[in-house]
């Protein structure tokens, strides 16, 4: 499956542990006492406010230059 907005945070932490902390620069928090939160990336980046194609583009560039995939 391909990074995306409707993945669920349990499989985000699962799938890209690397991506929490980029996450947690843009007050996206995925960890709580260690468990994943509910919900989705989606549901996560619009509670913040946040524009979900930025940050969107910014994990995927991220992943792309440190796994070489998506």
């Amino acid at each position: 499956m391909d990074l995306s907005p409707e993945i669920t945070i349990e499989e985000l932490v699962e799938r890209y542990p690397e991506l929490v902390g980029l996450l947690s620069e843009e007050g996206i928090v995925c960890l709580v006492c260690g468990e994943p939160t509910w919900g989705t990336l989606r549901d996560k980046i619009e509670e913040k406010g946040l524009d979900v194609g930025r940050i969107m583009m910014k994990l995927k560039q991220y992943l792309r230059e440190s796994r070489g995939k998506i």
